[in-house]
């Protein structure tokens, strides 16, 4: 993992990013990635939803990973919007590309997002993950505290129902 470097995007440099994001996004679902879309995402399709994404005025912070390929990671902290928790925020759409798998992407993107979240403020952070997947086991060793399982929560890239893990970190400032 020594040659993934790790950058928040500015709101600047985000749209640029929107065809290689998508193109990420693409070859995740393709890989059986259960991140809210199902089998047979075109690239164009995820590169308009993450256009959707890099456009959104909310103070989200956008994680990337990169090595000498491109684009080989992305995380996303999105700042709770309801008044009554300016404190929270959540991890979303956590993907790391297929070829840089268990090199620690993941791990660092996770860091990368928990520090992002304490320079936005936010001392308390959710996620949900497949339940029994890789990130779960990422996410327990990382330390972050298991609530519990949702039965057939959302269906997986093929379409079959199935669980989702929710996790909570307390962030230190």
């Amino acid at each position: 993992m020594s040659s993934v470097r790790f950058r928040r995007l500015t709101s600047t440099e985000a749209r640029p990013h929107a065809d290689a994001l998508g193109e990420l996004l693409a070859v995740c679902v393709a890989g059986g990635a259960s991140v809210s879309f199902l089998a047979g995402l075109e690239p164009g399709r995820a590169s308009q939803w993450w256009a959707g994404q890099l456009s959104a005025d909310d103070g989200r912070a956008i994680i990337v990973g990169e090595d000498e390929t491109g684009l080989c990671g992305v995380v996303q902290v999105i700042p709770a919007g309801p008044e009554n928790q300016p404190h929270r925020g959540d991890v979303a759409k956590m993907l790391v590309h297929p070829r840089v798998r268990r090199q620690g992407v993941g791990a660092g993107l996770l860091r990368e997002a928990e520090a992002a979240a304490r320079d936005m403020g936010l001392t308390l952070l959710v996620l949900d993950t497949v339940t029994g997947g890789d990130a779960e086991r990422l996410y327990a060793r990382a330390g972050w505290v298991r609530v519990g399982v949702i039965p057939q929560f959302a269906l997986s890239t093929d379409g079959r129902p199935e669980a989702t893990t929710v996790f909570y970190k307390a962030l230190a400032q």
